[in-house]
């Protein structure tokens, strides 16, 4: 199998698990079982309190429940606004990371060169990992204040626990930061080559700088020929073959004379 065959597949199973891990992030916002709370007061009568970043809610054994939005933005903590802020950018950065893969995949033939379609999937996998992290950051942060809470033994508010929205959440960044960091790695390889293989090469010379110890040198000791060995034997086996009365010799300079 060839390599461009190995790496078109690489980057359809990115893709997909990709977009799988931004589907289950896109359906933890509306979710409200970021937290909950389950609280038996009456006999018989059990309720049930969970919320997210939204609202709070609250149910009873009866099937009866109620959804409140959180009253005032401006009073919320700083703490769910970031989250709010992470969850949406998330979500954001994963669409446009979904477009920029399809643009340059080696599969849909929508760009250009091979080049470009490399940079362009490449574009497309760091936005998969800026999508991820963020989801990451959002659902880690989230538990880190729950579990907290509920560990403090002075909180003495209701405590807490973590919901299925944060487990769903965290499995898929993962799904975003795996296939986003494979992407990236094989988009990159073949789209962004190393500056070191651009680099020109020095040519060849034959005379070395001159350094203090030559400076020191006589300048009978400091003696360079002008031309490579192979041009002199050159002209040495010309002139064996058609021998005349003047020889012609190798003409030499001193390092001197160039200064």
């Amino acid at each position: 199998m060839k390599y461009r065959t190995v790496v078109m597949y690489m980057e359809i199973g990115c893709f997909v698990s990709c977009l799988c891990g931004w589907i289950l992030v896109c359906s933890t916002l509306p979710t409200e079982y970021w937290t909950f709370s389950e609280v038996g007061s009456i006999v018989l009568t059990t309720s049930n309190y969970y919320s997210n970043l939204w609202k709070d809610c609250i149910s009873d054994t009866t099937g009866v429940s109620d959804c409140k939005d959180y009253p005032s933005m401006l009073a919320l903590p700083v703490f769910l606004h970031a989250c709010r802020a992470l969850a949406v950018c998330a979500v954001i950065t994963g669409f446009f990371g979904g477009v920029l893969t399809l643009i340059g995949m080696k599969c849909t033939k929508i760009g250009g060169s091979e080049i470009a379609n490399a940079r362009v999937t490449f574009a497309g996998g760091i936005t998969y990992l800026v999508s991820g992290f963020c989801g990451m950051i959002t659902y880690s942060w989230w538990a880190n204040k729950v579990i907290t809470e509920f560990l403090d033994p002075n909180f003495r508010a209701q405590k807490f626990e973590l919901g299925a929205a944060v487990f769903i959440g965290w499995g898929g960044s993962i799904l975003l930061i795996s296939g986003g960091t494979v992407l990236s790695y094989f988009s990159g390889k073949e789209g962004l080559p190393s500056s070191s293989s651009q680099k020109p090469r020095r040519p060849a010379t034959y005379a070395t700088a001159r350094t203090r110890r030559t400076y020191m040198l006589p300048a009978s000791s400091s003696r360079v020929t002008l031309g490579p060995p192979l041009f002199y034997e050159g002209r040495k086996s010309r002139t064996s073959r058609a021998p005349t009365k003047t020889t012609r010799t190798t003409r030499t300079f001193s390092r001197d004379d160039f200064v």
